[in-house]
C-alpha cells in the first residue's frame, strides 16, 4: 500500500488591520483558511521502496476551512494553481532527491494560510542527451523551421497509427504564417532553453505577441474568431522537468516514431503556439533540429505537431532554379565523360586519416548500364588497404548559386563514407576552410540511413561544421534525390524534396563564388569510423547529376 504522509499544521488567529475598522461586505467573511491539512502520496511507496516507485509522481491533497483555492510553490522554482487542492506533480530529478513544498491556502478577499513541507522522492527517468542537445550544455536558442514544409501541423490523437504520429489533417507551407500580419509574429519567436545547475530552464521571447490557436483567443482578451496574433506578455523564466511519455505515439510501437520524452514547463509555459497545453512530447531531436507534439488543451481529440532548428531560417525571394544549365546522365558506357569529370589521385584523405587510395582504375570508377558506379574495394594498392575513386568537376564545370540535384544508392559497410560536395574553386589560394565546402550528402556505413548536410568555412570546419541530419529508408538498397538549393541568400538541403537542413547566406560568408562538385566513396577516417574486417567492396551508384540556375 502507499504510505500515505500527513502533515496537519494548526494556525493562530490572524488579525487583520482594517483603517476603517468595518468589514468590506463584498468579500463576505475575511477569515484566513484554518486547519490546514496536506495529505502526500508517493506513488509505489511501500517497505522495499521507501521513497517511491521511481516514477516521481506525486499526489497532494490540501484541504482547509474556509479555502476556495490552493497553490503549491516547488523548490525547483516551479508553482501549480489547484483549486481543488489535489494535485499530481512528477518529480524528474534524476536519483532520490528532497524537495521543499509551500502550500498556499486561499480565502475570500485573498487572505491566505501557507504551510511548508520536505518530501523525498525516487526518480528513475534521465534524458541527459535530449537536454544537451536543447542547450548546448549551457544555453541554445530555437526558431520555428519556417522555410520546412510542416513546421506547424495537426493531426488526430487516437489508435490510428497509421495517422497518429504528424500532421495528418494539415501542414503548414514554407512560410505559410508570414503572409499575413495576422499570423507572422509567430515567426519573431525565440525559445531559450538553458541549464542552471542541474534545472533546465526556458524563457520564450514572442517580440510582445503571441499566436493563439482560435479556441484560446479569451486568454489573451481576443475575438477574432480565428488563429491571431494578440498582445500577450510571456517573458519570465519557466522550469522544464522531463517524464516519459504514455502517448498513443509510444503506444504504436514503432521505431523512430517518438523519443517518448516529454518537457513539462512550469507556469503555463509554451512552445510559442498557444493551444493551452504546456506538455510538449520530443518526436525527435538533434543537435539543431526538434520535432515535438502536444495535445491541444480542451481538445484531446487533436495533436499539434511543432518543427523548430537553431539555425534562424531567412525567407528567401528564390524558392528554386528550373533552368537545366549541366548534367551528366550516366547514359554511355565506360570511363566517366572526361569533358564533364576529372580524378583526385592518392592517398590520406587530405587531412581526414582515411583508409583508401584514389585511382583512374574502371575498377573503382566506371559508367555502366545507365549509372556511374564509385566503387570502394579491400585490396593492396600502393601502400593502403583500399582503393577507390574520386571524381571532380574542378576546370570542367564550376559555378555560382542555383539547384543541384543527385540520384543516388549508397555503398553498405562499416567504414563506408559515400559523399556528393563541393569546394569553392579558389581552395589553392584561399585554403580551406576559408574557400568554403558545400556537403550535400554524406554517409556513415556505420550509421546506415542517417543522412548528412553540413557547411564548413572559418569558424566551422571539422567537427564544427554547420550540419543536420535525416533518418531514411534503404539509403543502400534504394535511390533517392540528393538535393540543395543554393541563392545569395540562403542554402537549402533536401533529400527526395524533404527540406531537413537551411542556413541563411550572406557576404560574409564564402558561398557566393564559383565551386565544383565532387563525387566520392572513402574508407575509415575521422568521419567514416571503424573499417569492418569482412568488408570487401560496395558501391555508390549514380543515375544522374543535374545543376539547374
Amino acid at each position: 500500500m502507499n504510505k500515505i504522509i500527513k502533515s496537519s499544521i494548526a494556525f493562530l488567529s490572524l488579525f487583520l488591520a482594517i483603517s476603517c475598522q468595518e468589514d468590506d461586505k463584498s468579500f463576505g467573511d475575511l477569515s484566513a483558511p484554518t486547519n490546514l491539512t496536506v495529505d502526500v502520496v508517493i506513488q509505489g511507496q511501500d517497505n522495499t521502496n521507501p521513497y517511491g516507485d521511481g516514477s516521481g509522481i506525486v499526489t497532494f491533497t490540501s484541504t482547509a476551512d474556509n479555502a476556495i483555492s490552493y497553490k503549491y510553490i516547488f523548490s525547483d522554482g516551479s508553482s501549480q494553481n489547484a483549486p481543488s487542492g489535489i494535485l499530481e506533480k512528477r518529480f524528474t530529478q534524476t536519483g532520490t532527491n528532497q524537495y521543499t513544498v509551500t502550500i498556499i491556502a486561499s480565502g475570500r478577499g485573498g487572505v491566505t494560510t501557507n504551510t511548508t513541507i520536505n518530501i523525498e522522492v525516487r526518480s528513475d527517468f534521465t534524458d541527459a542527451e535530449a537536454i544537451q542537445f536543447l542547450t548546448g550544455g549551457s544555453q541554445k536558442n530555437w526558431y520555428w523551421s519556417a522555410s520546412e514544409p510542416g513546421h506547424l501541423g495537426v493531426g488526430p490523437n487516437n489508435s490510428d497509427a497509421t495517422q497518429n504520429y504528424y500532421g495528418f489533417y494539415y501542414q503548414a507551407a514554407p512560410w505559410e504564417k508570414a503572409a499575413s500580419s495576422e499570423s507572422s509574429c509567430l515567426y519573431e519567436n525565440v525559445l531559450k532553453f538553458s541549464l542552471d545547475g542541474n534545472i533546465l530552464k526556458y524563457e520564450l521571447d514572442n517580440g510582445g505577441q503571441t499566436f493563439f490557436n482560435a479556441a484560446f483567443q479569451s486568454v489573451a482578451g481576443g475575438s477574432a474568431g480565428y488563429d491571431f496574433c494578440y498582445n500577450y506578455d510571456t517573458s519570465g523564466v519557466k522550469t522544464v522537468s522531463l517524464s516519459p511519455s504514455e502517448s498513443v505515439v509510444v503506444a504504436n510501437g514503432v521505431p523512430n516514431q517518438t523519443r517518448g520524452t516529454m518537457m513539462n514547463f512550469s507556469d503555463n509555459g509554451f512552445m510559442g503556439y498557444y493551444i493551452g497545453q504546456s506538455s510538449y512530447e520530443i518526436l525527435s531531436i538533434t543537435e539543431n533540429r526538434m520535432v515535438v507534439r502536444a495535445v491541444m488543451g480542451g481538445n484531446p481529440a487533436l495533436a499539434w505537431y511543432h518543427t523548430f532548428t537553431t539555425i534562424q531560417p531567412v525567407q528567401d525571394p528564390i524558392t528554386d532554379y528550373t533552368n537545366l544549365v549541366w548534367s551528366d546522365e550516366f547514359n554511355v558506357d565506360g570511363a566517366p565523360n572526361s569533358a564533364n569529370w576529372g580524378y583526385d589521385l592518392g592517398a590520406g584523405g587530405w587531412g581526414n586519416a582515411e583508409s583508401q587510395y584514389y585511382t583512374n582504375s574502371a575498377s573503382n570508377a566506371v559508367v555502366q548500364g545507365g549509372n556511374l558506379k564509385i566503387t570502394a574495394k579491400a585490396e593492396s594498392f600502393s601502400g593502403s588497404n583500399y582503393t577507390s575513386a574520386r571524381l571532380k568537376s574542378e576546370n570542367k564545370f564550376e559555378f555560382a548559386y542555383g539547384k543541384v540535384e543527385v540520384r543516388a544508392k549508397l555503398p553498405s559497410g562499416g567504414g563506408t563514407w559515400p559523399a556528393i560536395w563541393m569546394l569553392g574553386e579558389n581552395y589553392a589560394t584561399n585554403t580551406w576552410p576559408a574557400c568554403g565546402e558545400i556537403d550535400i550528402m554524406e554517409h556513415k556505413g556505420n550509421i546506415p540511413n542517417v543522412i548528412h548536410a553540413t557547411l564548413h568555412y572559418p569558424g566551422n570546419s571539422g567537427g564544427n561544421g554547420r550540419t543536420n541530419t535525416t533518418t531514411i529508408t534503404g539509403a543502400s538498397t534504394q535511390f533517392h534525390v540528393y538535393k540543395t538549393i543554393w541563392s545569395p541568400t540562403s542554402i537549402k538541403f533536401y533529400v527526395d524534396d524533404v527540406l531537413f537542413h537551411s542556413i541563411a547566406n550572406n557576404n560574409s560568408l564564402p558561398f557566393n563564388s564559383n565551386f565544383f562538385i565532387i563525387l566520392n566513396v572513402a574508407m575509415g577516417g575521422t568521419f567514416g569510423g571503424a573499417i569492418d574486417p569482412a568488408f570487401t567492396q560496395s558501391s555508390m551508384e549514380v543515375d544522374y547529376v543535374r545543376v539547374y540556375q
